[in-house]
């Protein structure tokens, strides 16, 4: 075995919760992160949305955790890998 087969490449994780699931496979993720202003030092909630491939059904509402991999579609390159919360319904 080489040098190269042997290292193991890292991937992205990341947590966020479900704000659509129309699409079929794929649902929309919103993740926040909190970071503070250079100058002012207030801490600001940043918002992105991503496209990911689920094979089980999730709600709207429900928590996960996301892992990115290679693209699947023009704008889906992450994959849910688990449901850390169900919505509270």
């Amino acid at each position: 075995m080489s040098e190269a087969d042997s290292k193991t490449v890292a991937k992205r994780t990341l947590v966020g919760r479900v704000v659509s699931n129309k699409m079929q496979k794929t649902v929309t993720v919103l993740v926040e992160r909190k970071v503070q202003h250079s100058m002012y030092g207030k801490y600001i909630v940043k918002s992105t949305k991503y496209h990911a491939h689920a094979d089980s059904p999730l709600n709207e509402g429900d928590t996960v955790e996301i892992a990115e991999g290679r693209p699947i579609s023009k704008t889906k390159s992450w994959r849910v890998t688990r449901l850390v919360q169900a919505a509270v319904l």
